[in-house]
C-alpha cells in the first residue's frame, strides 16, 4: 500500500461518524452523508441527543464544548431546531439563521423561542410548517436556544459562537498580518490596540491614533453598473440613469438593467465581497475562488474577479474573499474556514440558495476539490475547477525536484550534449520541454522547460524561510522590521498544520530518499546506465531550513550587480556531492509528523468528494504553462482510488494552440444548473445518476466546437485501452516522480522502499542487468533502498 493510500485509509478510519446539520441542498444523495471535518484536525464531533426534561434556561451556563438537542412534552407533537447558516458548533459573528420545525398540530402562534433565556420569538416568521429567523445577540462561546409551545415537546439546541474575526478551527492567528483595507476601498483599518502592534492608523493630521493587528474595517454597501465599455462604474448619487448603462438577460430570460448591489467588509480578517443584480437574484450563488501562490501574513487584494460578469449577468450572487485566493496564502484549512464564514454570512442575509457553484482557476480550482472533500456541500454544492490540480500540498513533491534537475543538466552535467537539446529534458523532469520557447534566463534564447517557464521562483518561495519578496507597505507596520521575524516558506505558512521541529522551524514534508530520477529514461534507452548512476549520485537535495541562506540573483535584485551571484536554481541551498559524485550527494528525509498532518488536516485531496464537477482547462502544454494537463486525471485517479468511481466528475479540454480564444465556463455553468435541477427533482439517483446529457467527458477546438464526447474519449490515460479521440488530440506529460516510477495521481510524499537486490531481481531496470559493481554503486547511492511504488 502506498503512503498516500495508507494515510488516506487511516484518516477515514480515525474520522468516525460525524452528524451535522447542513444548509442548502439535502445530503441524501451523498456517498457519505455524515462525513465532515470539524476543522482541519480530523477530529470527529458527534451530536448527542438527550431525551428527558430540558435544562431550565435561566439556570443554564453552557457546556464546555459541543452541542446538545433535547425534547420534552407529548410524543405526538414536538418542535425541532436546526441551524441553516452553519453547523451549530461553528456559528460566527454573533448571529445565525435558525429554523424551528413543527411536528403535529401545533399552532405557530403559540411557539416561544428564547436565546439564553431572552425571548427572541419576534425574529421569526412562519414558513410552511416551520418558523425561520436570524437570531442575533449571541455571545462568544456557548448559547442555548429553546423552542416551546402549548402541549408540545420543547426543543433545545446549543450554538457555539465565534468572533467574526475568527478563528473557528484553523488554530492561532498568523502575526504579523499586513492590512490592505485602504487598497480594497474600505478605508484605514479599525484601531484594535495601543501597544504599537500592527499597522499604524493615522488621524486627519497624520499623527498615529492607534494600531490594527487584525485589520478589521467597517462594512460598506454600494451600487455599481456595467458600462458599455465593459467596466463597472458607481451609480450616480442623484439617482439618474447613466447614458452608458447596459442591460443583461438573466437566467430566466428577462432583460433587466445591469445594476449591481455590492457589500464589502472583513470576515476572518480577510476582505470579502457579496455582489448581485439589484432586485434580480436568481436564487443561485457563484463562489469565485482565485489562484496564485503566496506565503500569507497578508490580508490580500480584492481583484476584478469579485465582480464576476459571467455569473452576475445571469442573476447569480457572487461571493468572494481575499482569504480564498491562493495569491494571499495557501493554508486551505484557514481558507475553508473563511469560506464557511462568508457563506454563513450570506445565508443569514439572503436566505438559503438553491445551490452554490464554485468557479475559479489554478489555486481556485484546488480549493474546490479540497473544500468539497473537507466540508461536503457546506461551502459549494457543485464545482467548476479550471486549470486545476488535486491540491497544492502534493505539488511541492515534484516541484521541489525541478531546480535540482535543471541545475544538474545546466551545470553539473552541463557538458553532456543530450541536455543541449532542450526537448530531451522531458526525459528527467517528466513535464514538457521545448527547443523554441524563449528562455528569459538565457537572454531570450530559444530552449526552455515547464520547470523554467512555469515553476522557476517557486522553489525559494516555498522552501526558503529567509527569502522575503518584499512590499513597501510593510514600512507602515510596527514594530519596525517585524517582517524580518517571519519564516517565509510554505511550511511556515501552514505551521498550524505541520507543527515545528526541534530547531524551531516549521516541519517540512519534502522527501526524495529512494527516488530513482530518470528511471523510465533508463529503461527506454534514452540515457545510459552510466548516466543514470551519475544523475542519482549527484542530483542532491535541499538543505535543512536552519542552514538555508538568502537567495542570489534574480530573487534578490541587489545581488544582480555581481554576475557571480546569478543563481536561478537556488544552488546555494542545495546539498550536493562534495567530490564530484564519488561520495553520493545526500538525500532529504521528510518529517513524518508533517506528512501525517498534511493528510489529517485535509490539506491533501484524497478523492473523497461527491458533488457535481466539471473540470475544465485550456490545453497549455505547448506553452510550457505550469497548469499541466495531466492534473485533471490525477484528481480522477485519486477519486477512483478512494471508492472505485468518479462518476461525479467530467473532464473538458479546450484547445489553446496557438492561443486561448474560447471560454467554456458559461457552458459549464449551464450544465451545472441542469445537473442541480435533476438532483433536486430526483435525489435518490445520486450525483452520477443525475448527470445531464452534456455532463460527460468532452474536448473542443479553439473556437469551442466539440471534437468528441462520451465515456471513452480519454481512453489510454488511466487504462490500457487504445487512445481515445481526445487523448490523441491532447497528449499528456508527467512529472519527475512519474519518470521515477511513481503513479499518475502523485501524492506520494515518501515512498515505501525495497532493497536494491530485490529491485534488480524484479527487473525494475528493464534490459539493463547491473553487474556486481553496479549493484554496489546503487547500494552506495541508495543505502536504505529504492522506491517501491507497488
Amino acid at each position: 500500500m502506498s503512503v498516500l493510500r495508507f494515510l488516506a485509509h487511516r484518516r477515514r478510519a480515525a474520522s468516525g461518524t460525524v452528524h451535522t446539520v447542513r444548509s442548502g441542498l439535502p445530503s441524501r444523495w451523498r456517498r457519505h452523508a455524515h462525513r465532515s471535518l470539524t476543522g482541519g484536525l480530523g477530529v470527529a464531533l458527534t451530536a448527542v441527543l438527550t431525551l428527558g426534561a430540558a435544562t431550565p434556561a435561566a439556570a443554564w451556563t453552557g457546556p464546555a464544548a459541543g452541542w446538545t438537542g433535547a425534547w420534552t412534552g407529548p410524543a405526538g407533537q414536538r418542535l425541532d431546531i436546526d441551524v441553516l447558516s452553519s453547523r451549530p458548533d461553528q456559528v460566527s459573528g454573533g448571529d445565525a439563521l435558525v429554523r424551528v420545525t413543527l411536528a403535529g398540530r401545533i399552532d405557530p402562534r403559540s411557539v416561544r423561542i428564547t436565546r439564553n433565556g431572552a425571548d427572541v420569538t419576534r425574529a421569526f416568521r412562519v414558513d410552511g410548517r416551520s418558523l425561520r429567523g436570524v437570531v442575533g445577540g449571541l455571545r462568544d462561546g456557548a448559547n442555548l436556544l429553546r423552542a416551546s409551545a402549548r402541549q408540545a415537546r420543547a426543543a433545545t439546541l446549543v450554538l457555539r459562537n465565534h468572533p467574526v474575526s475568527g478563528p473557528i478551527f484553523s488554530g492561532p492567528r498568523q502575526y504579523p498580518f499586513l492590512c490592505r483595507t485602504e487598497q480594497n476601498g474600505l478605508g484605514q483599518p479599525l484601531v484594535d490596540n495601543q501597544e504599537g502592534q500592527g499597522m499604524r492608523v493615522l488621524g486627519p493630521d497624520g499623527s498615529v491614533v492607534g494600531w490594527s493587528r487584525d485589520c478589521a474595517a467597517a462594512t460598506i454597501t454600494d451600487r455599481l453598473y456595467r458600462a458599455a465599455d465593459g467596466s463597472f462604474k458607481p451609480m450616480p448619487a442623484d439617482g439618474s440613469r447613466p447614458a452608458d448603462l447596459t442591460t443583461t438577460r438573466t437566467l430566466d430570460g428577462r432583460t433587466v438593467d445591469y445594476v449591481v448591489r455590492r457589500e464589502r467588509g472583513t470576515i476572518n480578517r480577510f476582505v470579502y465581497s457579496i455582489a448581485m443584480l439589484e432586485g434580480n437574484w436568481n436564487r443561485r450563488v457563484v463562489y469565485h475562488f482565485d489562484g496564485g501562490v503566496a506565503i500569507g501574513h497578508d490580508q490580500g487584494r480584492l481583484p476584478g474577479a469579485h465582480l464576476y460578469h459571467d455569473g452576475l449577468s445571469l442573476g447569480y450572487a457572487v461571493l468572494y474573499s481575499t482569504g480564498t485566493r491562493t495569491a494571499t496564502h495557501y493554508n486551505l484549512v484557514l481558507g475553508g474556514e473563511t469560506a464557511l464564514m462568508l457563506k454563513e454570512h450570506f445565508v443569514e442575509e439572503h436566505g438559503v440558495p438553491l445551490y452554490t457553484v464554485g468557479v475559479g482557476g489554478s489555486g481556485g480550482g484546488i480549493q474546490q476539490y479540497v473544500y468539497g472533500q473537507n466540508h461536503g456541500d457546506r461551502v459549494i454544492d457543485a464545482a467548476i475547477p479550471q486549470y486545476s490540480y488535486p491540491d497544492m500540498a502534493t505539488q511541492t513533491i515534484h516541484v521541489g525536484d525541478c531546480e535540482l534537475l535543471e541545475y544538474y543538466m545546466d551545470v553539473t552535467d552541463g557538458a553532456n550534449p543530450k541536455w543541449r537539446d532542450w526537448e530531451n529534458r522531458t526525459w528527467l523532469i517528466g513535464m514538457n520541454a521545448s527547443a523554441t520557447v524563449p528562455n528569459p534566463y538565457r537572454g531570450g534564447a530559444p530552449g526552455s522547460t515547464e520547470c523554467v517557464e512555469g515553476w522557476r521562483g517557486l522553489t525559494p518561495l516555498a522552501l526558503n524561510p529567509r527569502w522575503f519578496p518584499g512590499d513597501p507597505l510593510w514600512s507602515r507596520m510596527d514594530p519596525p522590521g517585524v517582517e524580518r521575524t517571519v519564516q517565509w516558506s510554505h511550511w511556515a505558512d501552514l505551521v498550524n498544520v505541520y507543527g515545528t521541529d526541534p530547531a524551531g522551524y516549521a516541519r517540512s514534508t519534502w522527501d526524495n530518499v529512494g527516488v530513482q530520477y530518470g528511471l523510465s529514461a533508463l529503461t527506454s534507452g534514452r540515457i545510459t546506465p552510466t548516466e543514470f548512476l551519475d544523475l542519482n549520485a549527484r542530483v542532491g537535495s535541499w538543505r535543512p531550513q536552519s542552514e538555508m541562506v538568502q537567495e542570489g540573483c534574480p530573487y534578490t535584485p541587489a545581488a544582480c550587480a555581481d554576475p557571480a551571484q546569478f543563481d536561478p536554481w537556488s544552488s546555494r541551498n542545495m546539498r550536493l556531492s562534495p567530490d564530484g559524485g564519488r561520495t553520493p550527494a545526500p538525500r532529504t528525509t521528510g518529517d513524518r509528523a508533517a506528512i501525517r498532518a498534511a493528510y489529517s488536516s485535509g490539506s491533501v485531496f484524497t478523492g473523497d468528494i461527491d458533488i457535481p464537477i466539471v473540470d475544465w482547462r485550456h490545453y497549455l502544454e505547448e506553452q510550457l504553462d505550469m497548469h499541466n494537463a495531466h492534473q485533471s486525471f490525477a484528481s480522477r485517479q485519486r477519486m477512483r482510488e478512494h471508492d472505485g468511481r468518479a462518476g461525479n466528475q467530467v473532464i473538458w479540454f479546450t484547445d489553446a494552440r496557438p492561443a486561448e480564444t474560447f471560454d467554456q465556463t458559461p457552458e459549464a455553468l449551464a450544465v451545472i444548473d441542469e445537473w442541480m435541477a435533476n438532483l433536486r427533482a430526483h435525489p435518490w439517483r445520486g450525483v452520477a445518476g443525475n448527470r445531464p446529457a452534456l455532463a460527460v467527458d468532452r474536448c473542443f477546438t479553439t473556437t469551442g466546437t466539440e471534437i468528441a464526447r462520451g465515456e471513452h474519449v480519454w481512453d489510454g490515460i488511466l487504462d490500457n485501452r487504445p487512445d481515445g479521440p481526445c487523448t490523441r488530440r491532447f497528449p499528456l506529460y508527467g512529472t519527475s516522480r512519474t519518470v521515477a516510477g511513481g503513479p499518475i495521481e502523485g501524492g506520494v510524499y515518501a515512498c515505501d522502499r525495497q532493497p536494491v537486490r530485490v529491485a534488480i531481481a524484479r527487473g525494475l531496470y528493464g534490459s539493463w542487468r547491473p553487474t556486481d559493481a553496479d549493484r554496489r554503486r546503487l547500494e552506495q547511492i541508495f543505502p536504505t533502498g529504492v522506491c517501491d511504488y507497488r
